[in-house]
C-alpha cells in the first residue's frame, strides 16, 4: 500500500506542477490573462505541499525521484493537452527516467542504507 500511495502522490505532484506551469504559460505566452497565471501559481503552490505527504522521510530522495516523474509526466501532458507526438527517443528517455524513479524510491534497502 505504501508504494501505491507514493505513486499516487507522484502523479498528483506532476499534475499540479505541470498543470500549474502550463497555466502560467497560457496566461503569459498565450495572453490569456492574469487569472490563468494566478491559477497556475496556486497549482504550483499545491505541488509544493504534495511531496510532504510522501511516506519516505528523505526530501532529497523524493525530489530526485520526482524529477523522473516530471520528465515522463511532461511528455504525457504534451501529448494529451497540446497534441505533441513524442518520437522513440522521447519515449526511451521517459522510460529510463521512470526506471530511475523505481530504483531510487522502491529498491530494497537495508537498515543502514
Amino acid at each position: 500500500m505504501t508504494v501505491l500511495r507514493s505513486l499516487v502522490l507522484f502523479a498528483l505532484a506532476a499534475l499540479a506542477e505541470i498543470g500549474g506551469a502550463w497555466l502560467v504559460w497560457q496566461g503569459w505566452r498565450e495572453q490569456r490573462g492574469l487569472w490563468w497565471i494566478a491559477a497556475g501559481v496556486v497549482a504550483l503552490g499545491c505541488y509544493g505541499f504534495v511531496a510532504t505527504f510522501q511516506p519516505d522521510p528523505n526530501f532529497g530522495r523524493i525530489l530526485a525521484a520526482y524529477g523522473g516523474v516530471f520528465v515522463a509526466g511532461s511528455l504525457g501532458w504534451a501529448m494529451v493537452v497540446d497534441g505533441f507526438r513524442p518520437d522513440r527517443w522521447d519515449l526511451t528517455g521517459a522510460a529510463l527516467c521512470l526506471l530511475g524513479v523505481a530504483v531510487i524510491m522502491y529498491a530494497p534497502r537495508g537498515a543502514a542504507a
